[in-house]
């Protein structure tokens, strides 16, 4: 009895654990062992693979860039080599020069023998120095020297012209200023640099006498162009200044200055 008693306790044999036996006894690792085997990953060859592509990528950029900042170089070499061989400046339409230089002393003055210039350059430069002393004196600064224009002019009216001569990338104008004045002074300050001036006229009222102009210089650490008058001007009289100078057309962002583009290989 006890031994029909331990054999009815033994579990009920199944068709799976046949199956289970028989692959065990085969070598094999049963229809579950595939299931839970380990799943595929990115082989160290792939990986490799990724990591030169991404390289290639970085580098073709970066030979994009370099070739572009040459190219730019490039074509700003190719403009001033094409401004600088255009040659000396050529009278414009108007007859004035359509070159740049930079302002002599005495500019605006009628020319004369190479003696006399000299000496009225070393008169104008005398008597530069005088007026700063003056001013050194006063405890102030010249006019000239000031961060900020002046305020004893009070501008009305512009009227200006300009002539743009594309080939040799230079241009002349001519301006006339209505000016106001509010307190008496022999001096009047323009902001100006880089140009050539050719004349300057002072007249009251367009109409009136002209007052003389003594002389004329630029100031460059304050980039303004300076008149000296031979009187100071009238208090609540109005005048008219007139300017006739010429200048490069800048390849620099400054002032009136040029710009290009290619277009289909040619540049414009």
């Amino acid at each position: 009895m006890a031994l029909e008693e331990k054999r009815e306790k033994r579990p009920p044999v199944t068709p799976m654990m046949i199956e289970e036996e028989a692959a065990l006894r085969n070598g094999s690792r049963g229809p579950w062992a595939e299931a839970a085997g380990p799943r595929p990953r990115t082989t160290e060859r792939h990986i490799a693979v990724h990591k030169r592509l991404v390289l290639g990528f970085a580098v073709s950029i970066l030979a994009l860039l370099a070739v572009t900042m040459i190219a730019v170089l490039l074509s700003v070499r190719f403009e001033e080599c094409g401004a600088a061989a255009d040659g000396p400046p050529r009278a414009g339409g108007n007859g004035s020069l359509s070159g740049v230089a930079r302002q002599p002393p005495g500019a605006g003055q009628p020319p004369g023998r190479p003696e006399e210039d000299a000496r009225g350059g070393e008169a104008a430069e005398e008597e530069e120095e005088e007026e700063e002393e003056e001013w050194q004196r006063r405890r102030e600064l010249p006019p000239w020297a000031r961060p900020r224009l002046p305020r004893h002019l009070r501008p009305l009216h512009y009227n200006l012209m300009l002539t743009a001569f594309m080939e040799n990338f230079t241009f002349s104008g001519e301006v006339n200023v209505q000016l106001e004045v509010r307190n008496a002074s022999r001096y009047i300050v323009l902001h100006a640099h880089r140009m050539h001036i050719e004349a300057v006229r002072v007249a009251e009222d367009k109409l009136a006498g002209g007052v003389r102009v003594a002389r004329t210089f630029f100031y460059p650490q304050t980039q303004v162009f300076v008149v000296v008058l031979n009187r100071s001007l009238e208090v609540q009289r109005s005048y008219n200044l007139k300017i006739i100078y010429n200048a490069l057309i800048e390849n620099e962002l400054l002032g009136f200055f040029r710009s290009s583009y290619v277009l289909h290989g040619e540049r414009r």
